[in-house]
C-alpha cells in the first residue's frame, strides 16, 4: 500500500482528491481509478465504526470487522494506482480556475481539478457515566446495524428528546422486552398518542434520571438511575447526537441545510454541492448513510466526476480547435 506519512513541501496535483478514507472515499477513489484518474485520497484515520467489532448489512461483508473491511479497501484501490496519505485536510481553497488546493497538517497542499469531501460524522453520546466506554458493545444506537446480534436480551432505551420512543417502539421487532429509560425527559414531553403505543406493545416507561450503568465482567447487566434504584437490562439503545464534519464544506462556502437532525450540505443525487467541482459523500451528508449505502453514495460521485472531467475536457479540445 502506497502510505505516505513524511512532511510535505511541494504540491502535487491530481485530478480528484478524496477527503475521507471511509467506505464512501474508498468506493469514489476506487471507481475513479479504474477509470485511469489520478486519484489522492486523505485519510485521517478516524472511522465512525471504529468501536463495532463488526458492521452488518453489507451484502457478502456481513460480519466483517470495520477495520478489515477499510484495510481491503485500500489494497483494492492500491492495484489501480491510487494514492492514499494518512493525514489530516486542515484546510481548503478554491482558485480561480475553480480548483481546489487542499492543505495538510502535515504540510503538504494538494492540488484537485475536483474534491470529494466524506468525511463522516461524529456521534456525541449523551454525558452518562459508562455509555462511551461500552459504546459499540452492548450500548448501541442502530437496530439494523446490531439488532440481530441482541435480538431477544432484555432493552433499554436511553431517552434524549422526545423522538426517543419512536426508537423504543421500533426496537420491539428485535425484543419484547423493552424499557424506555426517560432520563432528563419528561414524560409530558411524550404524545399521549406515543404513550398509549408504548403501553400497547408492552414498552415500560421508567421516569427518573440515569445516574450510569452497572457494568459485571465486562458486560452490562443493569441501569441505575439517580434515585439508587438499578433496573436489569443486558443493551443499552441511545440516540447519539449526529454531527457531521463539514468545516471543508462550509470553508468553501456550500450550501447547508436545516434537518431535524442536524445540518448537512444540500446535495443533489450524485453528492453534487452548490459550489461547482465540490462533491460529498457518505456520512457527511447523511447520518442515516450506513457502510453500504456510504459506499453506493461514493460510487455515484465517481461516476458524475470522471463524466464531468470526460466531457468537459472534449469541450476544451473543441473549443482550442
Amino acid at each position: 500500500m502506497t502510505v505516505r506519512t513524511e512532511r510535505y513541501d511541494m504540491t502535487d496535483s491530481y485530478e480528484v482528491v478524496v477527503v475521507g478514507g471511509g467506505a464512501a472515499g474508498l468506493s469514489a477513489a476506487l471507481v475513479l481509478g479504474r477509470a485511469r484518474r489520478r486519484v489522492l485520497v486523505v485519510d485521517a484515520g478516524e472511522p465512525r465504526n471504529a468501536p463495532a467489532a463488526h458492521m452488518q448489512g453489507y451484502l457478502s461483508r456481513d460480519g466483517m470487522p470495520p477495520a478489515e473491511f477499510l484495510a481491503e479497501g485500500r489494497r483494492e484501490i492500491e492495484r489501480y494506482g491510487v494514492e492514499l496519505v494518512r493525514d489530516r485536510a486542515v484546510d481548503v481553497v478554491r482558485d480561480d480556475a475553480g480548483e481546489f488546493d487542499v492543505v495538510l497538517a502535515g504540510g503538504r497542499t494538494a492540488h484537485g481539478r475536483r474534491l470529494i469531501i466524506a468525511t463522516g460524522l461524529v456521534d456525541e453520546l449523551p454525558p452518562v457515566p459508562g455509555v462511551a466506554e461500552r459504546f459499540g458493545h452492548d450500548v448501541l444506537h442502530c437496530p439494523y446495524c446490531h439488532g440481530w446480534e441482541v435480538r431477544d436480551q432484555a432493552f433499554g432505551v436511553l431517552a434524549t428528546t422526545g423522538m426517543s420512543a419512536h426508537q423504543a417502539l421500533m426496537l420491539t421487532q428485535w425484543s419484547k422486552d423493552v424499557t424506555l429509560f426517560l432520563h432528563t425527559v419528561a414524560e409530558t414531553e411524550l404524545p399521549d398518542e406515543d404513550l398509549r403505543k408504548l403501553a400497547a406493545v408492552g414498552v415500560k416507561v421508567v421516569p427518573g434520571e440515569v445516574a450510569g450503568l452497572v457494568v459485571d465482567d465486562d458486560r452490562l447487566t443493569a441501569v441505575r438511575l439517580a434515585d439508587g434504584s438499578a433496573h436489569e437490562r443486558s443493551v443499552l439503545f441511545v440516540a447519539p447526537r449526529f454531527v457531521p464534519r463539514t468545516a471543508l464544506l462550509e470553508r468553501l462556502g456550500a450550501d447547508m441545510e436545516e434537518t431535524p437532525l442536524g445540518v448537512y450540505p444540500a446535495v443533489d443525487e450524485t453528492g453534487r454541492t452548490s459550489v461547482p467541482g465540490l462533491w460529498a459523500a457518505g456520512n457527511a451528508t447523511s447520518f442515516t448513510e450506513q457502510v453500504v449505502n456510504a459506499a453506493g453514495a461514493g460510487y455515484r460521485a465517481a461516476v458524475a466526476i470522471n463524466g464531468e472531467l470526460i466531457f468537459g475536457d472534449i469541450e476544451a479540445a473543441v473549443a482550442g480547435g
